[in-house]
């Protein structure tokens, strides 16, 4: 090697950011590291060959390895140990590449052409890592889809195990078939046809009372004289007026019609609410109960108070008194 290019190595080596920027997880990674900062390169290949050896290295650690010892080796001219670290190291990372600013051409062209070399080979480990990324990705959302369906799974168990079955019974009573104004209607539930029935009829009902006192306020009161076997005789005499005896005709017309209307609507109801009586409806369904809270705490029960007793004694006029008092 000339002069020109031990400079340039020497240089390049020097450089802080010859190495990964990130700290190694592996602590011997690390020391390691430093050691090749200090440019003892025989250490740095022998120690990092025999830790590489001993295995259970992550993929970053393994690849920041094979990279201190490659570079070791290209600066003690041991290229085959070189391009065999940087072999693995392409074989772990098929897209390294050194920093050309911070590593000396040499070796980063020696890398390049490795790569090259093994362009082939690095294709089917980019595919090969292209798969495993998509196969840890649909394991991924696997595993996702079954933590979900589990979840919702124990909740739907959760709630299934406070699900209740309620059974309603309602007792309907026959008399209330009979009451008007849809009544029987409306225990039967069916509101509807109740409210028409009892619209119907407080409109007739209604219809027949203004009528009723309609038809009374035409009636007029007048005294006649009338003669008796004691003398002449004033009586009170209730009639209506010729002139309003059309108009009293309609009112009665239209009082007993409501009325007939009222008690016509009044039997198609009961007979309606007859025909759907049931003695008894049974009502099931499925209720959620709440969550159970956590129990209260236990509370410390206090004893009760002993029974005392007190003798009590007091003065009376000519003499003393005593009593007895019981508590408990």
């Amino acid at each position: 090697m000339s002069r020109c290019l031990r400079m340039l190595l020497l240089v390049g080596l020097l450089v802080p950011g010859a190495v990964l920027a990130e700290e190694p997880a592996d602590p011997e990674v690390n020391t390691l590291r430093a050691t090749f900062e200090y440019g003892r390169y025989a250490e740095v290949l022998d120690r990092a060959g025999r830790r590489i050896d001993r295995g259970r290295l992550s993929d970053k650690d393994l690849a920041e390895l094979h990279k201190l010892a490659g570079l070791s080796a290209f600066n003690l001219n041991r290229t085959e140990d070189a391009g065999r670290h940087f072999r693995a190291l392409l074989r772990l990372e098929p897209d390294f590449n050194l920093d050309p600013f911070a590593m000396p051409p040499p070796a980063v062209a020696y890398l390049d052409g490795i790569r090259e070399q093994m362009s082939a080979e690095l294709d089917l480990v980019r595919q090969e890592r292209l798969l495993r990324v998509e196969r840890e990705r649909t394991e991924t959302e696997r595993r996702e889809r079954e933590r979900v369906a589990s979840e919702e799974q124990r909740r739907r168990v959760e709630t299934l195990s406070r699900q209740v079955t309620v059974r309603q019974v309602e007792k309907r009573s026959f008399l209330v078939n009979f009451v008007p104004f849809g009544a029987g209607q409306f225990q039967q539930g069916r509101t509807g046809l109740g409210t028409l029935f009892a619209a119907t009829q407080g409109a007739l009902a209604v219809t027949s009372l203004i009528s009723y006192f309609a038809y009374n306020g035409l009636i007029e009161t007048k005294d006649v004289m009338v003669d008796d076997i004691r003398g002449p005789k004033e009586v009170p005499v209730r009639y209506i007026p010729t002139e309003s005896v059309p108009q009293a005709q309609a009112w009665t017309w239209l009082k007993w019609g409501s009325a007939a209307g009222f008690y016509a609507v009044y039997a198609v109801g009961v007979a309606d609410a007859l025909v759907h009586h049931q003695e008894q409806v049974v009502d099931t369904h499925i209720e959620t109960l709440p969550a159970s809270a956590p129990p209260p705490p236990p509370r410390e029960s206090t004893p009760d108070p002993a029974p005392r007793a007190q003798l009590h004694v007091f003065p009376t006029p000519g003499g003393a008194g005593a009593g007895f008092t019981l508590a408990f």
